[in-house]
């Protein structure tokens, strides 16, 4: 079970990643060639930073993990077959939408 406290941004913890916006990546120049800096590269601070960025953006992109459910549930009751659609495409997207459910260990009710 989750707390209140669990939820808050604490005032003064670092939410440089909300008041900056998302790391830069920082470059480094390697042989006369300008790169991005590798993940293993980065300094701890950075490396912090970017996986705050990439957690931020999985939660926009697929909401949290309740709402995410939620979606899937959905998805699964309105599945069906669209006009044109062939049985490996019909079974390829049955197959992408389990395996989703699987990953968040949803169970489905059997039905007779």
């Amino acid at each position: 079970m989750t707390s209140l406290a669990d939820k808050a941004i604490l005032s003064g913890a670092d939410n440089q990643s909300v008041e900056n916006g998302p790391l830069l990546w920082p470059t480094v120049k390697e042989n006369g060639v300008t790169r991005l800096k590798k993940y293993s590269e980065l300094s701890t601070t950075e490396a912090i930073q970017a996986d705050c960025d990439v957690k931020a953006t999985n939660i926009i992109l697929q909401g949290l993990p309740p709402e995410r459910e939620c979606k899937l549930y959905d998805e699964f009751d309105k599945f069906a077959y669209r006009k044109g659609e062939s049985l490996n495409d019909f079974y390829l997207r049955f197959s992408l939408l389990l395996n989703d459910m699987n990953i968040y260990n949803m169970k489905l009710e059997q039905f007779q």
